[in-house]
């Protein structure tokens, strides 16, 4: 019953996560919400370690929440549910390729779509802002603004943004030197 569920959660998330593997993550949260099978603090971790393997996002998303979900199993088919409704929609579109591509309804739905990509990953934006560079707990007490910021955090987002902007280096060997500084800053504060 687990795995039905799963391939239909991630269809639906596949079915309506347009703009690319960042807009899977409102569905993410809600799921993560809605089922309990995996945390938000894990959906951060699954953006890391889908940002630092090879492949589509949205795809790598969907296995590791899949696998927490329901082991090897769970991941294949989650990826499998995430997948289904653009291969379905890929073969009916390529059917009816010539109407599609001069049908002015179509060309306003895409219109209308892109700011709704945009609306959803800037919202899954603000989500891993909110788990990576601040402590809600923090507030708790009372405005504590210096313990608020994870400033570790911040300093090494802003380091990595800079120097991308200024290196124009792979983006892997950016997600290694995190990785690293990562390891570092964990277990030298054990």
């Amino acid at each position: 019953m687990i795995y039905l569920r799963l391939f239909l959660e991630f269809f639906k998330t596949g079915l309506f996560s347009i703009g690319g593997g960042l807009a899977t993550l409102p569905f993410l949260y809600e799921m993560s919400d809605k089922t309990h099978w995996f945390t938000h603090a894990d959906i951060a971790d699954m953006i890391a370690v889908s940002e630092s393997t090879p492949g589509a996002i949205g795809i790598n998303m969907s296995t590791f929440a899949g696998y927490i979900t329901g082991g090897v199993p769970g991941g294949i088919i989650a990826s499998l549910g995430l997948a289904a409704p653009c291969i379905i929609i890929i073969l009916i579109i390529s059917k009816i390729l010539d109407i599609f591509r001069s049908n002015p309804y179509v060309d306003r739905a895409f219109y209308g779509l892109r700011p709704a990509s945009v609306a959803m990953i800037s919202a899954a934006g603000i989500n891993v802002v909110r788990i990576a560079l601040v402590r809600l707990s923090a507030l708790e007490n009372g405005p504590d603004l210096l313990r608020f910021f994870n400033w570790p955090a911040i300093v090494l987002a802003a380091a990595i943004f800079i120097a991308q902007k200024k290196l124009k280096w792979h983006p892997v060997i950016f997600i290694a030197l995190s990785a690293a500084v990562g390891i570092v800053f964990h277990f030298g504060s054990l």
